[in-house]
């Protein structure tokens, strides 16, 4: 990820030797030139993101693949909210409501059904770091491809409460590996500059993934058969087999290469991820990969022990929090967004229809994040749009409160369109970044394997309360779940920023390296980390 550097190494190391193919060999006893690594970096720092797209545009490429890969899991998630509020699944089945003579998913199914994927997530997340560790961000994900494959047809053939339930724990699996190595994957291959657009691109496929399933269930929920969820069910085959086709081409990320040494493949990874030039040079690019490995080497191989151990800690539990947090801040009300609008009294058409447009702002301003995150950095609009958030959920309890009318259920279906489309303009990209970033080199398939289990920990009994919250059968609280939104919102507010640093600009060696001296969070941003610097 540099230019060529005519300069040699500094006393005391050794150069690689080239083979008669040009290529370099290493063993391990060989140093990597310091020179050509903190030149790497000087060129990473000095590129604007317009350069790092010119000079990378096969890094973009593969990040955009392996995002795609969250479409699925997004898919899912928001199909399984969709059927709730289709008419013809719930008579198929739910059971009889007196109470609104009509078909409804009892709140115990509801909750069953949409915490099914994330409990086989849950064991996905915890067996993605070990096998990523061992066999690559490739392997690993298309791997977990070809299972959804054959996961999805116990879906289709579902027949009882039961099947789809058990379908769903098992298409979860393959999900929490996408969800664990897509971020890690992402800031990997992409040089400095282009690590927060690429990490965001994930919840850009999260609203896409939505986008498709609002389309879909949209002109399928008015039909009076078993088509009506059939066949969204089925059209989730379009997916699978493309992505492992275009991941089996895809290189594989050069810094998992460098740590499992072989620098030989590292090089080769890092010039199909730049444009094809004479002025390339890979070997500066994989010698500061090693130089910011070395800062965390240890002889014991990676384990989820460490995780809980030293700096690893601190790290460990901001990936925690932060993915926690998505929970906590207004996700919910997105991932509900047609049975919210339906409990605020839209009509069938209208909920979807509004669903559909929410996922559709969503993808407008996932997009405008880019930018905001670019100029003002991660801390920033993640703690700032956490604040805004909980501003608008107090505002969606109070609309809910004020009595049953026309104009407070416009009011309530309005904030909560509002409260799901900002949390994709701050919060939920910018915790993409934050998580590809905060972790070491040496454990981040560990870590942020983990850290999405943490997610789903957290997801698991909030799916539940937000059920019960709106279902008619229980505590009907519709608009008024805002208030129990907005106190958890604002905790999680707090936390992020006494504890989130700012890692915008940062090179993994500069974050490595403030970790390490323990630096406040609060004083990242003014802290300067000289290039000379490995400690």
């Amino acid at each position: 990820m540099s230019n060529i550097n005519t300069e040699k190494p500094i006393s005391g190391e050794v150069e690689a030797q080239p083979t008669s193919h040009g290529e370099h060999y290493y063993d391990e006893k060989v140093d990597y030139d310091r020179t050509g690594a903190i030149q790497a970096e000087k060129i990473e720092h000095e590129m604007t993101v317009l350069q790092a797209v010119k000079a990378y545009p096969a890094a973009s490429w593969w990040a955009f693949v392996m995002s795609c890969t969250i479409i699925m899991e997004s898919y899912c998630v928001f199909l399984m909210g969709q059927f709730i509020a289709t008419h013809q699944f719930a008579r198929d089945f739910g059971v009889y409501s007196t109470k609104i003579n009509d078909y409804i998913i009892e709140a115990s199914w509801q909750s069953a059904f949409q915490c099914s994927g994330p409990i086989g997530a849950l064991i996905g997340v915890f067996i993605a770091g070990p096998i990523t560790s061992w066999i690559g961000y490739r392997w690993a994900t298309i791997g977990g491809l070809m299972f959804l494959n054959a996961f999805i047809f116990i879906f289709y053939f579902g027949n009882s409460q039961g099947m789809f339930f058990a379908a769903q724990i098992l298409e979860g699996i393959p999900w929490g590996i996408f969800i664990a190595n897509a971020p890690a994957y992402c800031a990997e291959i992409v040089p400095l500059r282009l690590r927060a657009p690429a990490t965001q691109m994930l919840q850009m496929f999260w609203a896409i993934g939505s986008i498709i399933v609002g389309g879909i269930t949209y002109h399928y929920q008015s039909k009076n058969d078993s088509s009506s969820y059939r066949v969204p069910i089925a059209l989730q085959w379009m997916f699978p087999t493309p992505l492992a086709i275009l991941l089996f081409i895809a290189p594989e990320s050069p810094w998992w290469l460098v740590r499992k040494g072989r620098y030989a493949e590292a090089e080769k990874a890092v010039a199909r991820l730049g444009r094809a030039s004479s002025n390339d040079n890979p070997s500066d690019a994989v010698a500061m990969m090693r130089r910011t490995i070395e800062l965390e080497k240890t002889e014991k191989k990676p384990s989820l022990i460490e995780l809980w151990k030293g700096t690893d800690l601190y790290r460990t539990l901001i990936v925690c929090g932060v993915y926690a947090s998505q929970n906590l801040t207004g996700n919910l009300i997105a991932n509900q967004a047609v049975y919210f609008f339906k409990q605020a009294g839209m009509a069938d058409n209208t909920a979807f229809a509004l669903g559909l447009i929410t996922s559709a702002l969503q993808w407008i301003m996932v997009m405008l994040s880019w930018v905001l995150t670019t100029y003002l950095g991660r801390r920033t609009i993640y703690v700032y749009g956490q604040f805004i958030n909980c501003a608008f959920l107090v505002a969606l309890g109070i609309a809910a409160s004020c009595g049953k009318s026309n104009a407070a259920s416009n009011a309530q279906a309005s904030l909560g369109l509002i409260v799901s489309v900002l949390f994709c303009l701050g919060p939920a990209p910018a915790s993409w970044v934050i998580i590809g970033e905060t972790s070491s080199v040496r454990l981040r398939p560990l870590t942020t394997g983990v850290g999405r289990g943490a997610y789903y920990l957290v997801n698991i009994p909030c799916i539940f309360l937000g059920s019960y919250m709106l279902n008619t059968d229980k505590w009907n609280l519709g608009g008024k779940s805002g208030y129990v939104w907005a106190g958890t919102a604002f905790i999680c507010t707090a936390m992020a920023w006494q504890w989130i640093p700012e890692m915008k600009h940062r090179s993994f060696r500069e974050i490595d390296i403030l970790f390490q001296r323990r630096v406040p969070a609060r004083k990242w941003k003014e802290t300067v980390v000289d290039i000379n610097d490995d400690e």
